[in-house]
């Protein structure tokens, strides 16, 4: 079946865009104060605290009709918080902010054949893969050649790699998310958000030793990584991701690098990059060709 794409999922899509876009900036001021797997750890030990708070005091319960899907759920809580979030956190310090930002921006070109083989109602087509590489070809443009220019750093091969790698585990994790079974969507966000809290607690023990002294200031900062583009953003994604389907919950990734550049020359003065609406055209036509059968339900709808 062909996923139910409404206004909503819409909104929710250009929501996390926004989030996302302007948590890569987040993360790096966070990263002058606190060590890259404990920053990771603590961001989604808070945000599974908001989360399971809310989950309580609503009263809902975690319904899963599928007893056989618990391990699709512990594989879940891995890719979806605890191993992207330790291992983007760790490439950071050694590539270019350009570099994950590409990086970032491939989960839509990963999602597409998983989609294909393994979500009804997903299947590749000519139309839809044009669409995201005309996309893709956009943000590359956005960001230019210096997301492939060196950092200077030692390990800076190891740092692309762990991007990557984490790009693989959320477009993974997407596809595994829509492939199970009905779930009260506020405790798919909770119980994987557990299982990803006592994992990367576990890889900052192990990898960093114990917690580190932190200001003020960097505390501030991990409460709203926790908060926004944590608790509220993963909550966001599974309802996207159970209504609209992976493909097109890929689309935010276009968009992420977009926002970062918007918010920098709105909020950090940056000069205007020159080829900034020639890659905002081209991000649209790949939105809107790729998603072409999904708009044209959309105004028949309406």
């Amino acid at each position: 079946m062909q996923p139910d794409i409404t206004w909503r999922n819409w909104l929710m899509v250009a929501a996390l865009g926004l989030i996302w876009g302007s948590s890569f900036m987040v993360v790096e001021v966070a990263l002058t104060g606190i060590s890259p797997f404990w920053l990771a750890a603590s961001r989604v030990t808070f945000g599974t605290i908001l989360t399971v708070l809310v989950w309580m005091i609503s009263g809902r319960r975690f319904f899963l009709t599928d007893k056989t899907a618990w391990p699709s759920i512990v594989v879940i809580g891995v890719l979806s918080s605890a191993l992207p979030f330790s291992l983007l956190s760790w490439g950071q310090t050694h590539v270019t902010s350009g570099f994950a930002g590409v990086s970032m921006a491939s989960i839509a070109l990963l999602v597409l054949p998983l989609s294909h083989f393994f979500v009804p109602g997903e299947q590749m087509t000519l139309r839809r893969t044009i669409g995201f590489l005309i996309g893709f070809a956009g943000v590359a443009l956005l960001i230019g050649p210096e997301a492939l220019a060196p950092s200077g750093s030692d390990m800076e091969l190891w740092g692309r790699v762990f991007c990557v790698l984490a790009a693989s585990c959320y477009a993974v994790s997407s596809v595994i998310i829509r492939r199970l079974p009905p779930i009260d969507p506020l405790g798919l966000a909770a119980i994987p958000l557990i299982i990803g809290a006592i994992t990367s607690l576990c890889f900052a023990l192990w990898i960093e030793g114990p917690p580190p002294a932190i200001s003020t200031d960097t505390l501030w900062i991990i409460l709203y990584l926790g908060l926004v583009p944590t608790a509220g953003a993963n909550l966001l994604r599974i309802l996207t991701i159970r209504s609209a389907g992976p493909v097109f919950m890929s689309l935010t990734n276009y968009q992420v690098p977009l926002w970062s550049v918007i918010l920098g020359i709105v909020i950090l003065g940056e000069a205007p990059r020159q080829n900034l609406f020639l890659a905002m055209t081209l991000i649209l036509i790949g939105l809107c060709l790729s998603q072409y059968g999904a708009l044209k339900r959309l105004f028949r709808h309406e």
